[in-house]
Parts: C-alpha cells; structure tokens; sequence
C-alpha cells in the first residue's frame, strides 16, 4: 500500500493517456479517457488492515512477530500457508467484482505483487501458486474491457519496511548483491505476462521505495535499470516510477527524461502525517485540489497518476499502521497525541454510523480527489475493498452513493 502524504503516478495527456489495450474491444479502457482505477490491493501481498480475518488468530498473541506474510508462512509452514492463500487468491477478487467495477465506470485495475512470484528462493518461507489467479483476473479485465498495471508491490529485502512489502523492519533491499538482479528477474516475469496479456497497459519497477532508506541515487540506477529490463521483453508498455515520497522539487530526476514511456505515480494520503490529521474538513479539501494543481504541472512534463488515495481522514482502521498498532487519531500509536482532544476511533470505519454531515463531507472530498488528480492522467483508489475499513472500500462506498457514479473528476466542481 502507501504511507505519506503525497501522491502521483503518471501517464501523461501529452503523450496520450494509456492507449486501448491491444486487440481489446472498444469502450471504457480505450482511447484517450483519463485513467480510473482501483487497487487490487491485499490479494498477492498480505496487509493485516485490509484482510484481518487472517491474522486474527494472533490477535492476544503478545509481540507476536506474525506481522506480514514472510511471517505469516514462517509460522504456519509452507504446506498450510499454500493451502490457505490459496483459499485466499480464490476468493478475495470475484468476477462479480470485476464486473461490479466496471459497471461502477472504473476502467483501470492496479494489482499489486510480491518478488517472491516471480523470482522464488526456497530458503524464504514465501510459498507460490500466485499465477493462474493473477491470469484468471486478467481474463476478466479483458472481458469488461478494463487495463491493468501490474504492479510489484514487494521487493527483496523490503524496499521500504512496511508490512505492504511484504517483510515489516528493517530496509534492506539493494544491500545485498543479489536484491537488484532478483528484482529484474521479477519485472522480467511481470513483462512477459504483459506480452500474454493486451490489458496490460503498464509495469511498475517497484512500490514505494523510501528514500530515507536506500539512496536516491540508488533508486535512480535502479528505475533506468528496470526500464531496460521491461522495455526489452514488452516494448508496448509503459513503465511506473513511483516518487519515493520526495518532493516536487526532485520530481525530475527520479524519472529521467530519456525514458521516454515512463509514468511518474505518486500517493497522497491524509492521515499519515499528524499534521494534515488535523485538518478541518475544508482543510482536506483545500489540500487536495493543490495536489491536483501540483500533478497537472509535472504532467506537462512526464504522464503523471495518483496511484493511490483514499477517503479517509484519520488513521482508525484497525492495524492500518500495523499489525498490534494502534492509531495517531486517538492517540493509541506509540509516541503519539490524538489529533484533537476527544478523539475516539470508535465506529470511526463503520459507514452504518457515519453522521449526514461525514457522509456529506465523504463525498465532496472523493468528487475534490478526482477532479484534483484528473489535471494530471487520472487516478487509481486504494483499494477496490477491505473486509472492515470502510472510508477504503471502493465498492462499498460507491454502492451507498458516496463516491459517484460515474466518478468522473472533470465534471465536479469541487476545486475552484
């Protein structure tokens, strides 16, 4: 997933948004329409937050280190984490979803994956089987007319430390000899399903790499190497660079203008950061048309996306800052103050006992985001669902009347 607070992801007007998938049908996922995705997220890579009926049976344990999936098969052993991701990938992306989706106008399906499905160790406790599902929901794409960006989500080592990279901790990911040439080897795989695949519009080299981490320059080698890599197998997509939560102001360089099929994809969420925690509702408003005017400027120059976002305001959904953890809103995460005196996290997530003027105030702010992010190429929702966390879920959001339909950000007039 995510974490700070902003977002872009590119695919630029200039150069013609994400063309129609080869051999593909007319209709939502062709010509020149703005991309509006959602995030096939918590399917090949585990987040607590997002499926936490999986954890649950370590939910009393203390200091449990069962906290990501590298945990979660270390602990259950290979033969039973198989058997249970596999009940796992055949049910948390239906073709009812699919299908849903697309009647909802979204045209763009992100789905994140791990290194380990592509570019296996057997000395890691990661188990495989990820590919028939991964093909089956690309069947479906092509059949509602939709494209898809493959995404790799999880890189050796973790890219980033957070549980979304599959190993929550420490970063280690380009410190040892052998994580670059593994993540080519993964972005190769991701390539050559592209060439099976026409809805395969784009592959990202890798999610989220945090800058404080691994060094810019580092990041920069790597993405020119990754570009090499993909173009080299699938020459007809594009390649996503996220931002490594940088800046505008170095925008540039992490995507160098020399690849000339690139997408910048940056992440804009509002809760992360203490601060944009306590803002007044128009607040979040305000902050996320001057995203939006920050996106349209770097999209003149490279095709650029948010490539996830939300509409939540506070961080109340259970573990979303990790497995155990609790949260800034209310002051239950380590070293924290809630945001505002009072604050609870109770029912926070439960759309049920949203308030007329939450409810209200949901709305306006997924019409701002999407006419925000539309002065660039478009946007991509985190996520498509999730079990609990309402303000997250895609298709629940939009069935009640939320989010609309269709979500088409040029037509608001939120941002003035």
């Amino acid at each position: 997933m995510h974490l700070q607070s902003i977002c872009l992801f590119a695919l630029s007007i200039a150069a013609g948004v994400l063309g129609a998938p080869q051999a593909a049908p007319s209709g939502p996922a062709s010509g020149a329409e703005l991309i509006r995705g959602v995030n096939l997220g918590g399917l090949f890579v585990l987040e607590p937050w997002i499926t936490p009926s999986l954890f649950r049976q370590w939910e009393q344990a203390k200091n449990t280190m069962v906290v990501d999936e590298w945990h979660y098969c270390e602990a259950l052993g290979k033969q039973e984490c198989t058997n249970r991701l596999n009940r796992h990938w055949s049910s948390w992306v239906q073709e009812s979803d699919i299908s849903m989706l697309s009647q909802l106008h979204i045209n763009t399906l992100r789905i994140p994956i791990g290194y380990w499905a592509l570019a296996p160790n057997d000395a890691e406790p990661y188990v495989q089987g990820q590919m028939p599902f991964l093909r089956q929901i690309l069947g479906w794409a092509a059949r509602y007319r939709m494209r898809v960006i493959l995404d790799l989500h999880g890189a050796p080592g973790s890219q980033n430390g957070f549980d979304n990279s599959g190993l929550r901790g420490d970063i280690n990911w380009t410190k040892r000899p052998t994580d670059i040439p593994r993540t080519l080897d993964a972005l190769a795989g991701l390539a050559r399903i592209a060439n099976e695949s026409p809805s395969v519009v784009a592959v990202q080299a890798v999610n989220e790499p945090a800058n404080w981490g691994v060094p810019k320059s580092t990041i920069i080698d790597f993405y020119i190497q990754a570009y090499t890599t993909i173009k080299a197998i699938a020459p007809q997509v594009a390649v996503m660079f996220h931002d490594a939560f940088l800046p505008t102001t170095e925008w540039a360089e992490i995507v160098p203008q020399n690849l000339t099929d690139s997408i910048l994809d940056t992440h804009i969420y509002h809760v992360f950061d203490e601060n944009v925690l306590r803002f007044s509702d128009e607040k979040h408003i305000s902050k996320a048309c001057q995203d939006g005017l920050n996106i349209g400027k770097f999209n003149q120059r490279t095709r650029t996306i948010c490539g996830e976002f939300s509409l939540a305001n506070t961080d109340c959904a259970r573990w979303l800052n990790g497995f155990q953890k609790g949260a800034r809103w209310d002051g239950t995460l380590p070293n924290s103050q809630p945001a505002q005196a009072g604050a609870t996290c109770h029912l926070q997530e439960d759309m049920a006992t949203w308030s007329q003027q939450k409810r209200s105030f949901m709305n306006r702010f997924a019409m701002a985001q999407f006419q925000a992010y539309e002065q660039g190429t478009g946007w991509i929702f985190w996520n498509f669902k999730t079990e609990s966390a309402d303000a997250w879920n895609y298709i629940k959001l939009a069935q009640n009347g939320i989010i609309p339909n269709p979500p088409i950000g040029r037509s608001f007039n939120v941002c003035r």
